[in-house]
This record gives structure tokens, C-alpha cells and sequence, in this order.
């Protein structure tokens, strides 16, 4: 008997052993999302976490790069793209919950200049010179083949007609956040990135805001994966609350939904 009882006493431990890592793991929420996205979100992460006791691990970089790896098999949760052609993109491709999906927030595109440059007060409209601008200098955006930051950008500058005579001198990052860094430690004269970006970094200035009608209308859609955690949708039921709302619009952010108590 005595043995008996040792060896389920043993089988016990064992599988409580085993079990353990994956409630840990329950406990987590994986979010994939935009770089920009950075500070304001993992101010809301901490808020839910706060709340809920729920963990979080976050990826963040290009919606192109973190569409690509949720189609190719990594464990995400939650999608928030800073485009809608990457969310349409992930959907097509059967990764998305598309009922789940919310055009969350807009942000705006500005022309911004390392914080001691001499360049001011841009004036961006039909015909502006952003090449004699640049000067002998390059201009960072992110990729305009794939980041939406660069596509949004390359968009503006044609309908205004200055990509043509810029393009040679335009430095393609990896990421929104990226081509930030690069304006902010001077390797570049100029760069164009999100206000929230600006907003954020100190070492650079914003000299000049693209017009809102000179590219497609920036929204960010949010959404829950085919493979999500049940616990997801209350997740993404808490981007959509008043707390959220007002740690977005701190960063920058517009709030496109109705937002919820």
C-alpha cells in the first residue's frame, strides 16, 4: 500500500510538473504588432495586465514582416497592422479571425529633421522641392515596396510631384521606427514617419505635415488569429474601452471606433 501510495504521489508531481508551463503559457497573450505601435501599446499591455493578471509577449516590427511570419506558423494572438492591405493580406491567407477584425486608429505622416538641423517650418503642398531640401543628405522612410510607412510616403510624394527627383535619395529602413533612429542620430537630413513616432523621439523635429488628401487614409486594423487563446477577444474588447482610448490619443493616435466602458 505504502508503495502504491508513493508511486501516485510520484505520478502527481509529475504531471503537475508538466502542466505548469503550459498554464504559464495560458496566461499569455502574443501580440504582433506595428512598430509604431511601441509605446502606446505596451502603456495599454501593462493597464490589462494590471486588470486581468494577464502577461503579454510582444513582437514588434514592419506589418509586412509580422503578416509574413503569422502566415508561415508563429504563434500569434493578436495582428495590428498599420495598414489595411496588410491586415487584407493575412486574411486572405486563412491566419486572420475576420470577425474579430476593427479599423482601431488613423495617424498622419510628417516630414521631420534631426533636432539641431537648420531646416524649418516646411511648407509641404503640390510642387515642393523635398530633393534640394535633402541637400546632399539622404531621407529616411521605411521600405516603399512594403512598409506601410514608405507606401503611404512614396503615395504622397508622387500625388505632390517630388518622388521622382527624391527617390535616389531615399534611405529604405526596415521599420517606421528604424528610419526614426536614423533622423535622430544624424544619418539622414530627413525622414518621414508617423506624428506618433515624432511624437516620441527626441532627438528629431517635425518641420512639416503631409496633407492628409495627398495619400490613402492611414488606419490601423486590429484583430484576433485563427489559433488565438479564447482569452483574446476580451483583449481586444479592452482596446476598444475608454482607457484605451485616452492612452492612444496621449501618444497621438486618432480613435476611428465607439469606444467601449
Amino acid at each position: 500500500m505504502i508503495r502504491i501510495a508513493g508511486l501516485f504521489t510520484a505520478f502527481v508531481l509529475l504531471a503537475s510538473a508538466s502542466l505548469s508551463p503550459a498554464a504559464a503559457e495560458d496566461k499569455t497573450i502574443t501580440v504582433f504588432a506595428a512598430a509604431s505601435m511601441k509605446n502606446a501599446l505596451d502603456e495599454i499591455d501593462a493597464a490589462y495586465t494590471a486588470k486581468s493578471g494577464v502577461k503579454f509577449s510582444v513582437s514588434y516590427a514592419a506589418s509586412s514582416v509580422l503578416a509574413k511570419q503569422i502566415e508561415q506558423g508563429a504563434p500569434a494572438d493578436v495582428f495590428v497592422s498599420a495598414d489595411t492591405d496588410w491586415m487584407d493580406y493575412a486574411i486572405s491567407k486563412k491566419t486572420i479571425n475576420e470577425p474579430t477584425r476593427v479599423n482601431l486608429l488613423g495617424n498622419s505622416i510628417v516630414l521631420i529633421a534631426p533636432k539641431d538641423s537648420k531646416i524649418d517650418n516646411v511648407t509641404i503642398a503640390q510642387g515642393f522641392d523635398l530633393a534640394k531640401l535633402a541637400g546632399d543628405g539622404k531621407i529616411a522612410t521605411g521600405d516603399v515596396k512594403s512598409v506601410p510607412v514608405g507606401k503611404y510616403a512614396k503615395a504622397a510624394l508622387e500625388k505632390l510631384g517630388a518622388w521622382q527627383a527624391a527617390e535616389p535619395k531615399f534611405a529604405m529602413a526596415e521599420s517606421v521606427r528604424a528610419a526614426l533612429t536614423l533622423v535622430a542620430r544624424g544619418e539622414a537630413n530627413l525622414g518621414i514617419v508617423y506624428s506618433t513616432d515624432a511624437k516620441v523621439e527626441p532627438g528629431v523635429k517635425v518641420v512639416g505635415t503631409f496633407p492628409a488628401d495627398s495619400h490613402p487614409a492611414i488606419i490601423y486594423p486590429v484583430a484576433a488569429t485563427t489559433t488565438a487563446k479564447a482569452k483574446t477577444n476580451d483583449y481586444l474588447a479592452f482596446l476598444r474601452s475608454t482607457a484605451a482610448k485616452t492612452i492612444l490619443e496621449k501618444y497621438g493616435f486618432k480613435f476611428l471606433v465607439s469606444p467601449t466602458t
